[in-house]
């Protein structure tokens, strides 16, 4: 049996039963009811957030502030971003996103403009996620009359997407990954003087070796053999495309305070040397 513990809203409770609690949203739910209240969830209008503790009571306290209709939209943004990358995201985003949408609808209401530093890089280097945030604008337009977001915000909102697909405990930013992905590329564009076709396979492949090594040296997870058998046959094969992988390992050891292995900028020359011969 399910009773009400709190009622956040009229329209949003949060509700427990022997063993765990949900925040339930339906229309209306909460009118006139008091905590300790035993309550039946309709099949066909519920909606269940089951989050970690520390989640669920950031959120039951965000929702005790603002509308229920700003969970309600996030909830429509994951379930199409799930369908669309045809994967689950974690939970988290049911708290990251519902208070971001209230802040961003909040600045535009005030035009106070924000602006997002790394909006081409997430644009660029996620696209999928970044479709979804505009497919999120198209939400939010229609849920709350007369808020336009900016085109800005997609990103914003996909970087939200690009977290929420990462594991739990991994600690993953996004837009950080995003600017080194940009820079890493702005360097080997000049040391290479290639300008590769953005529509290609093989820039293609190399955005996608750029994500994973942000992925791997923002969660301390890069590759360190001891076997320098790949780096030695670079540096005599292809030695301009190590020396391009090498200037950017110095970039990060100046931007990061932190250094990469032999393997990893090894494997970043292969990838350096097949896009700058595929431009």
């Amino acid at each position: 049996m399910l009773y009400i513990k709190k009622v956040l809203n009229s329209s949003v409770i949060l509700v427990a039963d022997e063993e765990e609690e949900f925040i339930v949203l339906e229309k209306g739910i909460g009118y006139g009811r008091r905590p300790g209240e035993a309550v039946e969830i309709k099949q066909d209008s519920q909606i269940f957030v089951q989050l970690s503790q520390t989640d669920r009571n950031q959120l039951a306290e965000l929702l005790s502030e603002i509308p229920a209709g700003y969970l309600e939209m996030t909830q429509k943004i994951v379930a199409y971003a799930e369908q669309q990358l045809n994967t689950s995201l974690n939970e988290h985003i049911y708290l990251a996103l519902t208070d971001h949408l209230h802040f961003a609808i909040e600045r535009f209401r005030k035009n106070m403009i924000i602006t997002n530093r790394v909006f081409w890089e997430l644009k660029t280097f996620y696209p999928k996620e970044y479709q979804i945030g505009k497919k999120a604008l198209e939400i939010v337009e229609q849920e709350i009359g007369g808020v336009v977001l900016p085109e800005e915000e997609a990103a914003n909102i996909a970087f939200h997407i690009v977290n929420a697909q990462k594991e739990e405990k991994v600690q993953y930013d996004a837009m950080r990954a995003a600017k080194l992905i940009g820079r890493v590329i702005t360097l080997v564009t000049y040391f290479m003087n290639c300008q590769p076709d953005k529509e290609s396979i093989h820039y293609s492949r190399f955005l996608s070796h750029m994500q994973y090594f942000a992925e791997r040296f923002f969660t301390d997870r890069m590759l360190d053999s001891s076997d320098d058998f790949l780096y030695a046959q670079m540096e005599k094969g292809y030695p301009k495309a190590l020396a391009c992988a090498e200037k950017v390992r110095t970039h990060i050891i100046k931007e990061y305070n932190k250094g990469i292995s032999n393997e990893e900028v090894a494997y970043l020359a292969v990838h350096i040397q097949r896009l700058a011969s595929r431009e």
